[in-house]
């Protein structure tokens, strides 16, 4: 009996694309980076004695696919079964922050992230719940945590309140009997609110995830066109479409950009949307038309007013206060 909420072709074309990755050459700077701090920690481990460990602060703008690329990486490195001088197999933890919390709320959602239960209403103090977590760290070969969306903790609050948290970041690099490993990811301002910590602050690898870049000095086509064009192209081929020719012109791949807000994980995000949209007609193509509907859909706006379809797009959304409605959900 068919069901009527499934769409066999949407199962199969996300099934498929579920494990889709386009590789960004931002991405191989990230691992480079995730690389030397953790060799360091591996080589200091196996040294013995005490270390202050390393970090990483990832920022950029909402949209741009820190999230998916840094869950990328840990996700093979995770696999990768780096065996530690103990004999425990390195993993690595992911935390993701909300708005409203304090010291004792990061604990807690840290001891979440590591399968230890704890409640909101516990009583222990601030040494105890990090000692708790260094404690679950060691025992689990968890060399180090992400806390994506860190500046949620730290945004609206006064000095006062702030510093505990990031004093809470600072022990757990410092813990002198298993320091971690910490990835600070969120948008550019957590970069002014590390600062705020200079212990802190010294002990962090800054990587800045860059947003898509289409102006050119010269005549000559900039890097980025290529790479969208690739991004399109892959993304088609992976759910056996063909791409209409007018996808692969320059005028093209800048409107996909602005609509994009020049962000690169909203534009793959776009794409995905777009490859959906074709997936629900026939015959197999990717098409202009595919594109529009998939805005209209994020943006709830007309078909009429899209980058994809209005002569004045870069006057209308290729300006620096527009943000596209999809970075704000």
């Amino acid at each position: 009996m068919t069901n009527p909420f499934i769409i066999p072709s949407v199962v199969q074309q996300s099934e498929r694309l579920a494990s889709g990755y386009y590789p960004l050459a931002r991405g191989a700077e990230l691992q480079n980076s995730f690389a030397q701090v953790f060799s360091r920690h591996l080589g200091l481990l196996a040294a013995g004695g005490t270390f202050e460990a390393r970090s990483l602060l990832v920022t950029g703008h909402s949209g741009s696919g820190k999230t998916a690329e840094i869950s990328a990486m840990l996700k093979r490195f995770n696999e990768s079964n780096t065996p530690l001088p103990d004999g425990k197999v390195a993993k690595f933890g992911h935390c993701l922050l909300e708005a409203q919390g304090t010291w004792k709320d990061l604990g807690r959602k840290t001891l979440h992230a590591l399968g230890y239960p704890i409640t909101a209403k516990t009583k222990r103090t601030q040494f105890e719940i990090w000692q708790l977590v260094i404690t679950q760290a060691k025992k689990q070969g968890v060399i180090g945590i992400h806390y994506d969306e860190a500046q949620h903790i730290l945004r609206g609050k006064q000095d006062k309140d702030m510093l505990p948290v990031l004093d809470a970041f600072k022990t757990l690099m410092k813990s002198t009997d298993w320091p971690l490993m910490l990835i600070l990811s969120g948008v550019p301002e957590l970069s002014d609110y590390v600062e705020q910590e200079r212990q802190l602050d010294r002990l962090l690898t800054r990587v800045h995830f860059q947003e898509i870049d289409l102006s050119s000095p010269s005549r000559r086509t900039p890097e980025d066109y290529t790479v969208l064009n690739d991004i399109v192209g892959s993304y088609a081929i992976a759910a056996d479409l063909a791409v209409d020719d007018d996808l692969r012109t320059e005028d093209f791949l800048h409107r996909l950009a602005t609509a994009g807000a020049f962000r690169w994980g909203l534009v793959i995000d776009l794409v995905l949307d777009a490859v959906g949209q074709a997936t629900l007609r026939t015959p197999g193509n990717l098409s202009m038309g595919d594109f529009v509907l998939a805005w209209c859909e994020k943006t709830g706006m007309n078909q009429l007013a899209t980058p994809f379809t209005h002569d004045g797009y870069e006057t209308m959304w290729t300006c620096p206060d527009f943000v596209p409605p999809q970075v704000l959900v």
